[in-house]
């Protein structure tokens, strides 16, 4: 096989297809994202990602399955251990997490609030499992007043620090997220230790666009390791090096929306470089999911969808386009957190098999083995490669 030049993974954040079979494992039994929604809004027009092939992966009201889908598509099964974005991410580059982050459903314990409070040298509110909207809201004002960082988590392996940028300026709550970041080892190594800085009057507050991720250095090689050693590009857009602790990236596209992600993603494209464009659209998870708006996330959806055309256009014949997800996030259920789903698998490019089907993939890992094999090169990926399933000839 002639390698590609340019292979492109946009993951569609929380746009899960429904229960994975350990679901129940997870609390997650009948969650199902896009089915979900598409109901909740009496239909979801998605043009382009049906022509793809979408509908013929679930019952998805307003996109059906078409006589001939233009490019190919399948399933991918969660196989770590967790729900979570950096695992999620993680699996899809070819390293599977055999045991899951730590979290902390009654807030965190003293040996971990002690430690961090003598770092920073404030003490802090919250500490608390809660949504980073309503926390905000409840405890703002009592952050104004004081100074008090507040600290809070979720469902998933997260150490969160909100501050108002008036008060605890972005450069100093990083430092603040640094130090966390620093202390958080061994049995409670987290995820991510995530900056949320926010801005506004009590009764108004809102977050801003100078969030920041710290992830937690992954165990094992990925396959943006591999390509990276082979002498390629690793193009990450969207929060991408941040997920992977900037190991394997090469170059990083910041971006505060998904409209900025979907431009960024097109010029990596155009670029001549030849290599990985890996692309993580946020808002469909933090706009939406997690604030249980089904309309809103809908609208997302279709948003993306009419720009679909930039990418698919921008596709030489050396090129593919893999679009997927890294878990599900059902707004219809009364949990605001990730939900554990499998996720829907297109894929667009003039050397795809039309109408191509590569089943129900027992890994996410299977999309980074494959990506691997494409650009030729050599990766230890956890997955199984399903090129000779994908391309014509």
């Amino acid at each position: 096989m002639t390698p590609f030049r340019k292979v492109v993974l946009l993951v569609l954040d929380s746009v899960g297809i429904g229960e994975a079979p350990d679901a129940a494992k997870f609390g997650d039994e009948g969650s199902a994202t896009l089915p979900h929604i598409a109901e909740a809004v009496g239909g979801l027009h998605l043009p382009n990602l049906a022509a793809l092939g979408l509908g013929h992966l679930g019952s998805i009201r307003g996109v059906p399955p078409v006589d001939a889908p233009t490019g190919a598509r399948g399933v991918l099964l969660p196989r770590s251990a967790g729900k979570d974005t950096t695992s999620g991410h993680w699996e899809l580059a070819g390293l599977v997490l055999e045991r899951p982050f730590p979290t902390y459903p009654d807030g965190f314990p003293p040996r971990v609030i002690d430690r961090f409070e003598s770092a920073v040298g404030r003490s802090v509110l919250g500490n608390v499992a809660a949504s980073g909207t309503e926390i905000i809201e409840r405890l703002g004002e009592e952050h104004m007043r004081t100074g008090k960082p507040i600290v809070y988590t979720s469902a998933d392996s997260v150490f969160q620090v909100a501050a108002h940028e008036s008060v605890i300026p972005l450069e100093e709550l990083y430092d603040m997220c640094r130090a966390a970041r620093g202390l958080l080892t061994g049995e409670d190594e987290v995820g991510r230790v995530i900056a949320r800085p926010f801005e506004g009057s009590p009764g108004s507050f809102k977050r801003t666009s100078g969030r920041k991720d710290l992830s937690v250095d992954p165990p094992g090689p990925t396959i943006l390791d591999a390509i990276a050693a082979a002498g390629l590009e690793v193009h990450g857009v969207g929060k991408i090096s941040n997920i992977f602790a900037g190991r394997g990236v090469t170059v990083s596209t910041p971006t505060k929306s998904n409209d900025e992600g979907i431009g960024a993603t097109a010029a990596a494209i155009n670029a001549s470089s030849r290599g990985l464009v890996f692309t993580n659209l946020v808002d469909f998870d933090e706009s939406f999911g997690h604030r249980n708006d089904p309309a809103g996330y809908a609208r997302a959806l279709e948003a993306f969808d009419a720009r679909l055309p930039e990418l698919t256009g921008a596709l030489a014949e050396d090129a593919v386009l893999f679009i997927t997800a890294d878990h599900g996030n059902d707004p219809t259920t009364p949990s605001t957190d990730h939900s554990r789903e499998r996720v829907p698998l297109v894929v667009a490019g003039d050397r795809v098999r039309p109408g191509a089907d590569v089943g129900t993939r027992s890994s996410f890992a299977d999309c980074g083995a494959t990506i691997a094999e494409l650009l030729g090169v050599t990766a230890g990926s956890a997955g199984t490669s399903f090129a000779a399933d994908l391309l014509t000839g």
